[in-house]
């Protein structure tokens, strides 16, 4: 995995923005709200949204730790980009992708669909 193929799996789902905050990190947004984020500087790490009963087996893992500032949401950060096959990568970031639209304003997710 490579950010280019990270953007190319976010940029297919619907209503994906992209945008860089804080400096340096890439963040991908539905209803202006992060999914799925990675660095631009040093090795490629990124953050996404799981599952509540995933959480625990998942940053417990090897190469994978709870997420710095937003554990608590139940996000881990992937420490190393080869950790997943591309269909594991495409199956977390659409899952983040879901979780965080659901957990949109009604009135944000009827403007998007």
């Amino acid at each position: 995995m490579n950010i280019e193929q990270l953007r190319n799996i976010c940029q297919n789902l619907p209503h994906v923005t992209e945008d860089i905050k804080w400096g340096q990190d890439l963040c991908f947004c539905v209803g202006e709200k992060m999914f799925c984020v990675t660095g631009l500087e040093g090795s490629m790490q990124v953050s996404l949204k799981v599952k509540d009963e995933e959480f625990d087996e998942l940053s417990s893992s090897r190469d994978i730790i709870p997420a710095p500032y937003v554990a608590r949401y139940k996000w881990v950060l992937v420490q190393n980009p080869n950790r997943f096959s591309k269909k594991e990568w495409e199956h977390y970031i659409r899952q983040s992708y879901q979780l965080v639209f659901d957990k949109l304003p009604a009135k944000v997710r009827k403007q998007l669909v």
